[in-house]
């Protein structure tokens, strides 16, 4: 890692979070918000949240996988802490959140709206924590390693120009079983080298976003073999401008899963079969483990080792049944080409050996 262009880097991302932009009307660009609604849950506890905190919000997704309650959840670039109250309403009184950002008036910002959230959510004492620090180096955090059970991120990791750092710090942390589910910007092409160094371009998260496909290859070499893809949308620019600089690459807001497992880099099948009980909460039909793995209640699935492992040595393993002992070897799990993106979003189509499309 070049530290020189780190510290350079961080520090435009700090001037252009901390002083040039003022909430997120002042954004130049449509990449950073919403392309959709929040599903029901998220909008109760919104309503919640402090509108001002609400206004200085960068995110482009909504990074909240369920059964949450009490857990231990790091949220890496936390802003101005939207997320990071959202997820302290979701883990609990008995959970815990942490929130790190590089940006010292994002966390000052966010501090002064602790004792509010934990007064509106009535809890005794705040389960959030906000401390400045460096994504990159994670390492350097007074975080022991394998204490997180869930690491999140909001359009943050695009501006990393060091992600494998990013990605061995957080498998460093998680403990075993434990999930990444963060939303970001991928493009669908690598993009050309002037777009990473125009500060605004950049800051945007625009510039020094990845080739979807060179992302998983990174995840592969940091142990993630087998990227999951919760939600796809292509994004729109909304400044002529900027989206010439990018000739032609489209950009797409994505919420990805990734385990630490001891999974396959691809879909292996060992003849088993997944039964969700239907005994989350608020989910008691079907339960969504990414977009190619929806399970309905009492049904059985067959699924490939990954799923397998993913849906029982995780948190979700109160909420499936496994039949078959996986010992004997099938070959390839027949399950076609994969679909990385929505065909009714008119994004594009590829094939996907990593991404289980059982």
């Amino acid at each position: 890692m070049n530290e020189q262009l780190l510290k350079q880097r961080i520090k435009d991302i700090q001037h252009y979070y901390g002083e040039t932009l003022s909430n997120k009307q002042d954004l130049a660009t449509n990449i950073c918000s919403m392309n959709a609604p929040p599903p029901d849950r998220i909008k109760e506890i919104l309503k919640l949240i402090h509108p001002d905190v609400q206004m200085r919000f960068y995110g482009c997704g909504a990074p909240f996988p369920p059964l949450l309650e009490g857990t231990t959840v790091l949220d890496l670039g936390c802003g101005s802490g939207q997320d990071c109250f959202i997820l302290s309403h979701l883990v609990g009184a008995e959970g815990k959140v942490i929130g790190i950002d590089a940006t010292a008036a994002q966390i000052k910002f966010a501090q002064s709206f602790v004792d509010y959230h934990r007064q509106i959510f009535g809890y005794p004492s705040t389960n959030v924590h906000f401390q400045q620090g460096h994504i990159e180096s994670l390492e350097e955090l007074d975080l022991p390693p394998a204490s997180i059970d869930v690491i999140v991120s909001n359009c943050v990791i695009n501006l990393s120009i060091s992600k494998a750092n990013v990605l061995a710090g957080m498998a460093r942390l998680l403990k075993p079983g434990g999930e990444i589910y963060f939303s970001d910007i991928f493009s669908d092409r690598r993009l050309d080298q002037s777009l990473k160094d125009d500060p605004q371009v950049v800051g945007e998260c625009i510039g020094d976003v990845l080739y979807f496909e060179d992302f998983i290859r990174l995840a592969r070499t940091t142990g993630f073999n087998d990227v999951r893809i919760t939600h796809s949308h292509l994004k729109s620019i909304n400044n002529e401008e900027i989206e010439t600089k990018l000739g032609g690459a489209k950009l797409y807001s994505m919420t990805l899963k990734l385990f630490k497992l001891d999974l396959e880099d691809r879909c292996e099948d060992y003849g088993q079969i997944a039964i969700y009980k239907g005994n989350l909460p608020d989910a008691p039909d079907l339960f969504v483990l990414d977009r190619e793995h929806i399970f309905e209640t009492g049904r059985a699935v067959p699924v490939c080792r990954n799923t397998a492992d993913m849906t029982t040595k995780s948190r979700y393993h109160t909420l499936f049944d496994l039949m078959g002992d996986g010992k004997k070897h099938y070959g390839l799990f027949n399950s076609g080409k994969s679909k990385q993106f929505d065909a009714d979003t008119k994004v594009m189509q590829t094939d996907a050996p990593n991404n289980c499309g059982c």
